[in-house]
């Protein structure tokens, strides 16, 4: 029996060729590799690869959310191509929108490309769960979850995951426990729970 509240998360790669198997997916991998590093919590995961479709995308949401992921996290078709339709899905099925971490993750990868403000990430939630729109390249995703750290491990500028634990909180989820080392949760001194074997 583990100390920690179990989650289930969901897990979307949004591609018209790798949902194809015109390339490899390598999308929900990177997904499933920092959240299983990142999170102390166990996890049962529900990958989904769909092709660049609005109806398909806000459907998958709506399904990942109706079978109790507190957290949905998709990566790619967020930028202005004709095809790239993830936000527009996204905020159809929002009963919040949630600005903050769209313009974080901006602020992260303007810090090594300009053409990060052409990404058009966004954050919603629906009923208990919390949809994050990432970006589509594992280093780019590692980047906007985990922050940017100097040569002493020291943050520069916070990943956007940290505030995710406190947000799954507040909306009625799991208490998720992070790996500190990867990305410390931030939460008021008020919401945190003290250890069960304390």
């Amino acid at each position: 029996m583990s100390d920690f509240d179990p989650i289930k998360i969901g897990i979307v790669s949004i591609s018209d060729r790798a949902s194809t198997g015109v390339y490899e997916d390598k999308g929900l991998p990177a997904l499933q590799a920092w959240l299983t590093r990142a999170l102390k919590n166990p996890i049962s995961f529900e990958p989904r690869l769909i092709p660049d479709e609005t109806d398909r995308i806000s459907a998958t949401l709506i399904d990942l959310v109706n079978a109790g992921c507190s957290l949905v996290l998709t990566t790619g078709g967020t930028g202005p191509a004709l095809r790239d339709v993830t936000p527009e899905a996204t905020l159809a099925v929002a009963h919040k929108e949630m600005p903050g971490f769209g313009e974080q993750m901006r602020q992260i990868s303007l810090k090594f490309v300009p053409t990060a403000i052409l990404s058009r990430q966004v954050a919603v939630i629906r009923d208990q769960s919390l949809i994050i729109n990432l970006p589509g390249q594992p280093k780019s995703i590692q980047e906007t979850l985990e922050g940017l750290k100097d040569a002493e491990g020291q943050s520069i500028v916070a990943g956007i995951f940290a505030a995710v634990p406190y947000c799954v909180d507040l909306i009625g989820g799991p208490y998720m426990e992070t790996n500190d080392e990867v990305c410390k949760a931030f939460r008021p001194k008020s919401a945190i729970r003290p250890p069960k074997n304390g």
